[in-house]
């Protein structure tokens, strides 16, 4: 059997979490990854439903090591596995990026944003909007009804553009490990 003290190293703790928050660093910059783990991220990128017995002989662990390092890397944060659809097929006919412009602190405004269980994602960013989020709706009428009832209305919410997607070109979440 392997030594454990070794992926132990891998997974931050309770503690590290609440430092993570109060830095506000990223859970990527306090987890420290060693080859084989950013292996196994890279095999799951490709398929993320590979058996952990086949992950294990790409990167020269047991199953059960391999299974081990996959929990530890999504209890830390650092990595989720989930499904991801097609929404057209799934019955939200409407996506688009909103662009905000806020006044004040934008902390709060990502915050509510990110409540919303419409918006998928919450950007803070520089350039010509504070934050960029991105909307998936029923329809037309199910993102008039976001903008102008909900997203508008958060407080500090000076600016809203809407880009309404046309046909989704390219969607990977291939980036692999560095």
């Amino acid at each position: 059997m392997r030594n454990a003290a070794p992926e132990v190293a891998h997974c931050r703790s309770a503690s590290d979490d609440a430092r993570v928050r109060r830095n506000n660093t990223s859970p990527e910059q306090a987890l420290v990854l060693d080859d084989v783990s950013k292996r196994i991220i890279e095999q799951l990128q490709q398929d993320g439903r590979r058996p952990y017995g086949t992950i294990g002989k790409a990167v020269g662990l047991s199953e059960a090591a391999v299974r081990q390092r996959v929990q530890r890397l999504i209890q830390s944060g650092l990595m989720q596995i989930v499904a991801v659809t097609d929404p057209m097929q799934v019955g939200l006919f409407r996506q688009a990026m909103i662009g905000i412009k806020c006044d004040g602190p934008l902390e709060p405004v990502a915050e509510a944003l990110g409540e919303m269980d419409e918006i998928d994602y919450v950007i803070i960013c520089a350039g010509r909007y504070d934050l960029l989020c991105e909307a998936v709706c029923e329809d037309d009428g199910h993102l008039l009804d976001l903008l102008s009832n909900r997203v508008r209305l958060i407080e500090g919410v000076r600016d809203v553009e809407t880009m309404i997607y046309l046909k989704l070109h390219k969607q990977s979440y291939q980036w692999g490990t560095r």
